[in-house]
């Protein structure tokens, strides 16, 4: 946990569409990989080696940096039983935590309820990025969505208040309806003030802020120093969350996928260069993850839905590293053409949760998971 006196936060970083784990973490002295990436490889001269057996895309040169520093947690082979090559349910079992069934309740936002019981700041959490992740969606929890940082709110171009106030109590009485109107009234009565506050303390995080830091214009950039900005407002933030993506590489996969991991690793590395000189890198901590992998063999030009995954944990705290083992690309070890995941996600969510966030994993990741050491005491 955080040992600044600062509450500890949590960065996370949603791969959308299905990330190719064996072109992110490349086994460059493996046989079996070229045999059955005949088109979709990475040559092993161009491999950012980690050790004598696996290595990084080559566009992944910051969080080669990040890793040569000790800063970055490489867990192999992650993924949960029966594996689905659904986006939708895929990505759901990793928001809620429900393999077997379908959830209700995102696993941050059960968290984010723990944090602020009383429902005092809604700024507890906050996603960059339009709509709400499952991940954070839970009964009684507010999460910040916000697109634009500097233009995030409730009608932020009216700066009277009074006047603000006025619109969102003819915005409710609007599209509450006939019968629906005292509901819908009643319940923006109760939170539109603070959701009102809420917004301008977001908006104002952007004039408190300032960094030697250029970011890049991609989207996961300007996402990523949105998260900066708030971390720096001190607003109470602790669970931040964005997404890149598609990753969904059917086909053109070596240009595509090559330029989503430039993105991301410069944007990581920016972000944690960008937390360290505002004092919050030995509380922030990075969780890269996303729903699957992709196929051994590759189709040509790109890479089906697979299973078997990699996640990344980067942070100042973390003890950097290789955690569970890297599959098998034997033939007779496949899964039907796939990997097999050799340790269950929610080992990692409790690792996060205990040992960094300081929060019984058991009730939000429904159940006990073996835990990793990739945080430092």
């Amino acid at each position: 946990m955080s040992t600044n006196g600062k509450d500890a936060s949590l960065v996370v970083v949603q791969l959308a569409g299905g990330n190719d784990y064996l072109n992110t973490i490349v086994p460059y002295e493996n046989g079996h990989y070229y045999d059955n990436r005949k088109n979709v490889n990475i040559d092993q001269s161009d491999v950012l080696k980690l050790n004598d057996e696996v290595g990084l895309h080559p566009t992944m040169t910051a969080i080669k940096s990040l890793w040569d520093q000790g800063k970055v947690a490489i867990i192999n082979g992650i993924g949960y039983p029966n594996p689905n090559r659904s986006h939708f349910r895929s990505m759901d079992i990793w928001h809620t935590a429900e393999p077997d069934k379908i959830g209700t309740e995102g696993w941050l936002g059960r968290v984010l309820r723990q944090m602020d019981p009383q429902k005092e700041n809604v700024l507890t959490g906050v996603n960059f990025g339009r709509g709400l992740p499952r991940a954070l969606g839970c009964k009684d929890v507010s999460v910040a969505s916000v697109g634009d940082l500097a233009s995030y709110g409730l009608f932020p171009d009216l700066e009277d208040e009074a006047l603000r106030k006025y619109a969102l109590d003819a915005f409710s009485k609007m599209y509450g309806g006939a019968e629906g109107r005292d509901a819908v009234s009643s319940m923006l009565g109760e939170t539109g003030a603070s959701v009102l506050k809420g917004a301008d303390l977001l908006r104002s995080s952007v004039g408190k802020y300032s960094s030697d830091i250029e970011y890049a214009s991609s989207s996961i950039a300007q996402s990523l120093k949105s998260a900066a900005q708030v971390m720096s407002a001190d607003l109470g933030t602790r669970i931040y969350y964005t997404q890149q993506g598609s990753y969904d590489t059917h086909a053109g996969q070596l240009d595509v996928h090559a330029n989503l991991w430039s993105d991301l690793s410069a944007a990581v590395g920016d972000f944690m260069d960008d937390v360290d000189s505002q004092g919050y890198a030995d509380d922030t901590v990075m969780f890269l993850f996303t729903e699957f992998g992709r196929r051994i063999k590759d189709n040509g030009s790109g890479t089906d839905h697979g299973s078997g995954g990699a996640a990344f944990i980067i942070g100042n705290k973390v003890k950097g590293g290789m955690y569970g083992e890297y599959p098998s690309l034997k033939e007779e070890d496949q899964l039907e053409g796939d990997l097999f995941f050799n340790n269950d996600f929610r080992g990692t969510y409790s690792t996060l949760l205990e040992q960094w966030l300081g929060y019984e994993a058991a009730p939000i990741v429904n159940g006990n998971f073996e835990q990793f050491n990739f945080i430092k005491n």
